[in-house]
């Protein structure tokens, strides 16, 4: 990787990281996707999906930012769960500019963003506000929400945005990179993510398997990448393993002949291959791996520290 020099034809670079923070479900990972202007980042209904520090690159001119979208951070109650909250407040520490993203249709400060609000101050931390999910949202009804946030913390600036529809994006990204400090990027200007493709290829694979069961399985899932075999014609073999933590979960995701994972794996192809342009051969198997959540070369392997 080499970074580009420090003048642009539109001046002098600048190149900054961004931390967004939130409670799960805030819509970090799809206003990282839509900042980005590409999935780097995968988006589920289902909480506490993102469970790295994922970081988006985002060109504003002659800025660079690198975006840190971080786990939600919650109440921990596993060996997982501390790890996650962990990775979100040390991508917080080591950013140039903070943004707390919550869900504005919630109608109120919930308990997780609460939490978080209380950590920034008791870091002595800046933030900005992103407000989401404000799509179809009357203005009476914003209202009282902004002032009670503005009450809660001393936010550096508000931003009311959909991170779904893309409305208020752009002045954001137009505030931070006005922000960003006067130095050389980081990474081409042509790279969106720094993100190993074998993960971000497991990690679509996992999306498929929440979308798809999201009713009918629990959060203890997982997919790794095993073995990612380039071919001569120029498409790639990908084979994957989910792993789930009991035999009852492993039937769920097979399906009924086979059915499910069948489905699960024909979407994340076809997705992989939109990314990646060229063809995917994707071969899924399902193992039970009892406790995998206290696992560390599992959490390791997403960059998550174990002893936290």
């Amino acid at each position: 990787m080499t970074a580009s020099p420090t003048d642009s034809p539109e001046g002098p670079t600048r190149c900054g990281f961004v931390a967004l923070v939130g409670a799960p479900n805030a819509g970090k990972s799809t206003l990282t996707n839509s900042l980005v202007g590409a999935k780097v980042s995968i988006v589920t209904h289902k909480a506490q999906t993102t469970r790295s520090r994922i970081r988006g690159i985002v060109m504003a001119g002659a800025t660079q930012l690198i975006l840190v979208d971080t786990p939600g951070i919650f109440k921990p109650r596993r060996r997982l769960d501390r790890a996650m909250v962990h990775a979100a407040w040390a991508g917080a520490g080591d950013a140039d500019i903070i943004v707390l993203v919550a869900d504005a249709a919630r109608g109120r400060i919930e308990e997780d963003t609460q939490r978080i609000i209380d950590g920034l101050k008791a870091n002595g931390q800046r933030a900005v506000l992103a407000l989401n999910k404000v799509d179809g949202m009357k203005r009476e009804r914003l209202l009282p929400i902004v002032q009670a946030y503005s009450e809660a913390f001393d936010f550096e600036s508000v931003f009311l945005i959909s991170a779904l529809t893309g409305d208020g994006c752009d002045d954001l990204t137009r505030y931070l990179a006005e922000r960003m400090p006067p130095g050389p990027w980081h990474y081409p200007e042509d790279e969106l993510s720094d993100v190993p493709m074998r993960l971000l290829a497991a990690e679509v694979t996992r999306e498929q398997v929440f979308l798809k069961l999201h009713d009918e399985l629990p959060y203890e899932t997982t997919v790794e990448t095993e073995i990612w075999t380039e071919r001569d014609d120029g498409s790639v073999k990908i084979d994957q393993t989910i792993y789930v933590e009991r035999e009852s979960q492993r039937m769920i995701v097979l399906g009924k002949g086979g059915q499910k994972i069948r489905e699960v794996g024909q979407l994340a192809r076809a997705q992989l291959e939109e990314m990646m342009e060229r063809r995917v051969h994707l071969f899924l198997f399902v193992k039970v791996r009892e406790d995998w959540q206290e696992d560390r070369e599992r959490l390791t392997t997403w960059g998550l520290e174990w002893d936290v």
